[in-house]
């Protein structure tokens, strides 16, 4: 039996069992406080947090990290897997998925293609900062190791924002410079809710 064809059965067997997953992508630039409040998020929802960063880094260890897209999309399709087993087997019934910036449309496509497949609900977040902002925050996380990624450089920064795409799907844009953690988490939690 072919994937597709046993994900399909899976499906079947557990569609009336469980509510549908709600999966909330966080979308963004580094520097602009997606994994901040994903994590807030994850907490919040008592949900998974499936974090590319997190599976690279466990997947490939320090010493076979390449940050190249071949390898971030090899992580990405590791937390579709597992968001595919969050939606017929976890308990709850969110899922909060952070590390891709979703600045080009395939990759937003993918992700729409794989909530349809599961009959999953997409709520999109699109985190956003001034330049100034996003600078400090990536000096510091390089000062501090805040965060697993260790490509995250304002160069980095530029060269992303040269390259992106429009985000064309419905989504709530967080400007998370301007805004407290606390307040981004109220609006993203009111977004959640009616999205």
């Amino acid at each position: 039996m072919g994937q597709e064809a046993r994900h399909d059965a899976t499906r079947s067997d557990t569609r009336g069992a469980l509510p549908p997953l709600t999966i909330v992508a966080l979308a963004g630039l580094p520097g602009t406080g997606k994994s901040r409040l994903a994590r807030r998020l994850a907490l919040e929802l008592d949900a998974p947090l499936f974090d590319k960063d997190r599976v690279r880094e466990a997947l490939f260890g320090p010493r076979h990290v390449s940050y190249t897209r071949e390898q971030d999309d090899a992580c990405v399709r590791a937390l579709h897997v597992a968001l595919e087993h969050a939606a017929f087997h976890a308990r709850s019934r969110n899922a909060v998925l952070d590390g891709r910036t979703y600045a080009r449309a395939a990759q937003v496509r993918e992700l729409v293609e794989l909530a349809r497949r599961l009959a999953a609900r997409l709520v999109w977040i699109e985190c956003r900062a001034a330049r100034e902002v996003v600078r400090a925050r990536l000096e510091q996380d390089a000062r501090d190791g805040g965060h697993p990624a260790r490509d995250r450089s304002f160069a980095r920064y530029l060269e992303l924002e040269a390259q992106a795409e429009p985000l064309a799907v419905e989504r709530l844009e967080l400007d998370t410079g301007a805004s407290s953690d606390e307040e981004c988490l109220a609006l993203a939690r009111a977004w959640i809710a009616r999205a």
